[in-house]
């Protein structure tokens, strides 16, 4: 039976392996971002964990929404993953919607995320553009940058979504065109 909770520090290893497995190539990459986001305080880690093994992870981060009238505190769902033994399971499915009830019962208004449309329209995210957001970067295809709107959302609530520094610095905002 697979067990949702908060990441605890004692997880740090486990996770970190979860996605350098689960994200192939670019695993160790994805395991740096990881390690440097939970680094701030305000992160929200989730892990799926089945007779004590760690076989899925969400990590939500602050970020920002430049709209109009003032900054909003925003968070940004990134990243997501399962072992890929134990995928389409639900387990990816389980912990974004225990992410989003953390953040709703925080009093977020909107978390943001790029990601597959087909995945994550099931699980209440809807295009950004929709609502009037704007996508932090133009690598970002415009399908993929999403929002779900929580309880606290307002709709003054539009603008430029800002990523926290640490995806900035690990290059980690959209897709790198390998031919520019």
């Amino acid at each position: 039976m697979v067990l949702l909770r908060p990441e605890l520090p004692t997880d740090a290893a486990a996770v970190r392996e979860l996605h350098r497995v689960a994200f192939g190539d670019h695993g160790e990459v994805v395991a740096g971002l990881v390690d440097d986001l939970r680094a701030d305080d305000r992160a929200v880690g989730l892990v799926a964990e089945d007779a004590g093994a760690v076989l899925g992870h969400v990590l939500l981060v602050p970020g920002l929404l430049d709209a109009p009238r003032r900054l909003v505190p925003v968070y940004t769902l990134s990243p997501l993953a399962v072992l890929p033994g134990s995928q389409r399971r639900g387990t990816g499915s389980a912990l974004v919607r225990a992410g989003l009830q953390e953040m709703a019962a925080r009093g977020v208004p909107v978390v943001f995320l790029e990601g597959d449309p087909a995945f994550y329209r099931r699980l209440g995210f809807v295009a950004g553009a929709d609502h009037g957001f704007r996508r932090p970067s133009l690598r970002i295809p415009e399908p993929a940058f999403q929002a779900a709107l929580l309880p606290a959302y307002e709709p003054w609530m539009t603008g430029t979504h800002v990523y926290a520094e640490t995806f900035w610095r690990h290059d980690a905002v959209g897709l790198r065109d390998p031919d520019a």
